[in-house]
């Protein structure tokens, strides 16, 4: 029976199932709901709950009226599995065009090339304000340096995370980058690093929690293609069974645009960035382990593949997943993130705002 629905939108759940929503909206409400997919759900009449709740919800709804909306309308004994109210709310979003899906966005891959650490940073910023300015589409770019630094978080303090002396004696430059999170210990050849540059629409309603493993589900699976499972502890560290690999960051900026960074050790040097890196007791007190050194287990002896070979697969698998072309550094882009390295990453009033 045909209902004229109007609307349809998908949402895998990360670690969960596929959920699917089919409305028919009519005078700026939704008129009529099928909430579809593979999730598990008692008991079977619930389906009704769920979609009735969804009757009468106005168009421009927020995710978290429709999440509230589906709480209240579901009755007491209904168990959802494999999808949740927020699943619910993401997929009703996307089908009434308020959310994103990643098929929905041309993405563009930028291949590796050497750059000094503070332009590596101050690139983030400048390819963010081109997709926020519609200037570029939706951006992967995988870093490369061949200086030593410490990039910080925007909010960590200077004086407490890095010790000035050993890194003027080893000659590594701090740098303070716009979002927040931990600290980066960046040699040439060390880790490896990428930057997501996406509209705010792709992770509606998605808490930062949410987000991270959402966004990365991608090197999860370039990973899991050459033997290393990974996965996400709360809030953004990446690990496997033997230690932790990396960990995320992220920033959302005005325009409705997103940037998620994140790094993951390859051939860390762990006892010279312990010396660098004030990595305190509180640091790793909940971490159930004796030493920081032993909180880091790179890549390198989990792969047993070369850096820019682990590199390319995991640009292989994001451009298969997401239909990415490559994307290019124009001279126009090089040049504004090299002026904003010198007019503000590289400056102590920047890199010191908080002592």
């Amino acid at each position: 029976m045909d209902l004229g629905y109007t609307h349809h939108g998908e949402y895998k759940v990360v670690g969960g199932k596929l959920v699917v929503a089919d409305l028919r909206v009519e005078d700026g409400a939704i008129a009529a709901a099928s909430i579809n997919g593979d999730f598990f759900l008692e008991p079977d009449d619930a389906l009704e709950d769920l979609n009735a709740a969804l009757i009468g919800l106005p168009q421009d709804v927020e995710h978290s009226v429709i999440r509230d909306a589906v709480k209240a309308g579901l009755r007491a004994d209904a168990v959802m599995f494999g999808f949740d109210s927020d699943a619910v709310a993401r997929v009703v979003r996307r089908a009434l065009g308020h959310a994103t899906a990643w098929a929905d966005h041309l993405w563009e891959v930028i291949a590796p090339s050497v750059l000094p650490i503070a332009q590596n940073v101050a690139l983030d910023e400048v390819i963010a304000r081109q997709v926020a300015a519609g200037t570029r589409g939706p951006t992967l770019r995988f870093w490369d340096w061949a200086d030593s630094g410490v990039v910080i978080g925007s909010f960590q303090s200077l004086r407490n995370e890095v010790d000035a002396d050993a890194a003027a004696a080893y000659g590594i430059q701090v740098v303070r980058r716009i979002s927040g999170g931990g600290a980066m210990f960046m040699e040439a050849g060390n880790c490896i690093t990428y930057s997501l540059y996406l509209p705010g629409s792709l992770v509606d309603g998605m808490s930062f929690a949410d987000s991270y493993p959402f966004l990365d589900v991608w090197v999860m699976e370039a990973l899991a293609s050459i033997g290393v499972k990974a996965h996400y502890k709360p809030l953004n560290d990446i690990a496997t069974d033997t230690g932790k690999i990396g960990g995320a960051a992220q920033k959302r900026l005005a325009g409705g645009v997103v940037l998620h960074h994140v790094t993951m050790s390859y051939d860390i040097d762990a006892e010279k960035m312990l010396k660098v890196l004030r990595i305190g007791r509180e640091k790793i007190s909940d971490k159930g382990i004796a030493s920081a050194v032993k909180r880091v287990d790179p890549l390198k002896r989990q792969a047993d593949m070369g850096r820019m070979e682990l590199i390319e697969t995991m640009r292989r698998t994001f451009a298969a997943k997401y239909a990415a072309v490559p994307g290019t550094l124009d001279e126009a882009t090089l040049a504004a993130a090299k002026d904003l390295a010198e007019t503000k990453f590289t400056t102590e009033e920047w890199t010191a705002r908080v002592p």
